[in-house]
């Protein structure tokens, strides 16, 4: 359990320069930073005019533009080369429904096998696409660090475009035709946090400032569904330009004609109109991630590209489907590591959990971590091999620490490779090395936070009453929305609430319901998902006085709109 402690109060003169909004929506404000008038409207009120950045000033945006037109003008070959992961394949799509909107058919797909080939451009795909004849090669959320790939493309006369939001590992730039990645050092775009989706959807509406095809104006927001997907399902920071593309990007979804997303939420009894961010965080992205972490990424493409109803309600199954036996296979795991860590309760406590078996697909870690960081709120590091070469992993921070940072400040020569950003990551490591991988990231940890981090300390937004869990209360909060990375949904603590009822559910009786009750003796629900009482080291029976720490959500399951708790913790 957190030591939970209450945010500060807003300042007198930030509450008169925000005195228009209610006083829920002021302190939020002021705790993501937003102290003026100005920033406030612009937060609350997301302008597509206003908020979207020129894609020209991102560099090599002209370049880029120039060599696409010119390979639609002379029929060349285009190959089209997305990452396998729920910021890839949307990307993909993207650039795959923009060329066919313009008539253009001479291109391809591709994604590499996550299993066979890793991440990013390889040897063996290059000279596949020599041999097909390919002209230009158009990276989708990968290639910043594929230099003798795109050096071997090039001495086969392929023009390589690489599209992308990592960082280079070793400061080693490819010699591609063009890089357009606002991350890059001389880089002038005024915001460095886009993901690939976003990227891709930047070189679109260049080319169409260029040569709009007789496109309609306006017609590429239609695209926002797939860029809205991938921002939210990417763990960028839900700030600036990608708060837009979120904000604009749900609208879309809810919107959005594509058959494979309409199958896909149906079979997952989400209603379209109602879809939010947890759906996509909790729905369709693991179920995109599945693809490749079971099997074959080109079948979420296809799902999400689909144009006739059988095909889509085929993919659609395929993809529940591989997305259970992926939880299943995940969910035995996690017992593993918990039974291995069950019996190290004697040792120190690590500031960092590594722990790994060669047994282990790699491609199945990174759900497992992710839910192992935010149970212990610790960084998370775990490993396998499978029929793999060297060792691979993922990791998931709990916030409290920069995984891209923390990886840095490890001996240069730990890691094969590593990447990701401040909440998740990946990593392949030797056989060699591995023994060294908890003691230097645990001395890592140390120098990122000898400035002082309070380990067991977390925050809460507010204290509220159990009377304010109303829709009057809700309303202001969703003004906020989408939430996400550097968004996040507000958290509130409701102190000494009894408990009125106690209820088990789902098929295995794995998630909890609290119901409390309010002044006017109305019931007010609480869902703990993946807890039950045991969880805790006090009792959670009716009448007992506990204190809640929750965040506020609007459920519409069978379209009836019901305000509940969502429980992150009981202290």
């Amino acid at each position: 359990m957190s030591n939970y402690s209450v945010r500060e109060k807003i300042s007198s003169e930030v509450a008169r320069e925000l005195e228009e909004y209610p006083k829920i929506i002021r302190h939020l404000l002021f705790h993501r930073g937003i102290t003026k008038k100005e920033d406030a409207e612009k937060f609350l009120k997301p302008d597509y005019q206003r908020d979207i950045h020129d894609p020209y000033l991102l560099k090599d945006m002209k370049k880029a533009v120039e060599r696409i037109l010119s390979a639609i003008l002379k029929e060349e070959k285009i190959l089209i080369y997305g990452d396998y992961d729920a910021d890839g394949i949307p990307g993909s799509v993207i650039l795959h429904d923009f060329f066919k909107k313009i008539g253009y058919d001479k291109f391809e797909n591709y994604f590499p096998h996550r299993h066979n080939e890793g991440y990013g451009l390889n040897m063996e795909a290059v000279e596949q696409f020599k041999n097909k004849g390919i002209n230009l090669i158009i990276t989708i959320d990968c290639g910043t660090n594929d230099v003798l790939e795109v050096v071997k493309a090039q001495e086969y006369g392929i023009d390589v475009i690489i599209t992308d939001h990592h960082l280079s590992q070793d400061e080693k730039i490819p010699p591609a035709f063009a890089i357009i990645n606002s991350k890059q050092s001389d880089c002038d775009y005024p915001y460095d946090m886009l993901c690939g989706s976003g990227v891709i959807f930047k070189l679109i509406q260049a080319i169409l400032n260029k040569n709009n095809f007789g496109i309609k104006e306006g017609m590429e927001k239609w695209h926002l569904d797939m860029v809205g997907l991938a921002t939210m399902a990417d763990m960028v920071p839900l700030q600036g330009e990608n708060r837009a593309f979120a904000f604009f990007g749900l609208k879309m979804l809810r919107l959005s004609p594509r058959i494979g997303l309409k199958k896909l939420l149906q079979k997952n009894k989400i209603i379209q109109k109602y879809l939010c961010e947890d759906d996509i965080g909790f729905t369709i992205a693991p179920r995109i991630n599945a693809a490749s972490r079971m099997g074959d990424p080109l079948q979420a493409f296809q799902l999400l590209t689909a144009v006739d109803e059988a095909s889509a309600e085929t993919l659609a199954d395929h993809l529940n489907k591989i997305n259970d036996e992926r939880k299943t296979i995940a969910g035995t795991i996690t017992k593993e590591i918990k039974k291995v860590l069950k019996k190290r309760q004697g040792d120190d406590a690590k500031k960092v959990l590594v722990i790994g078996n060669p047994d282990w697909k790699p491609a199945l870690l990174g759900p497992v971590a992710n839910n192992l960081a935010e149970e212990f709120n610790t960084p998370v590091f775990i490993w396998g091999r499978a029929d793999g070469e060297f060792i691979k992993g993922s990791c998931r921070s709990n916030g409290k620490i920069n995984l891209s940072e923390l990886m840095e400040h490890t001996p240069s020569d730990l890691f094969l490779t590593y990447g990701g950003h401040k909440m998740s990551g990946g990593f392949s490591i030797s056989h060699e090395k591995i023994h060294l991988l908890e003691s230097e990231l645990c001395k890592a940890y140390e120098i990122l936070t000898k400035d002082g981090i309070k380990e067991d300390e977390s925050f809460v937004d507010l204290k509220l009453n159990i009377n304010d869990v109303n829709w009057t209360t809700y309303n202001d909060i969703e003004k906020l929305c989408p939430f996400g990375i550097g968004n996040e949904k507000p958290l509130f603590l409701f102190e000494n609430i009894i408990i009125d009822e106690v209820k088990l559910f789902g098929k295995e009786k794995n998630h909890l319901e609290l119901i409390f009750r309010n002044s006017e003796n109305k019931k007010v629900s609480s869902m703990g998902f993946f807890m039950t009482p045991e969880n805790f080291s006090f009792p959670i029976i009716r009448g007992e006085k506990i204190n809640l720490v929750a965040t506020m959500e609007k459920s519409m399951f069978r379209s009836f709109p019901e305000l509940r708790l969502r429980i992150v913790d009981i202290v």
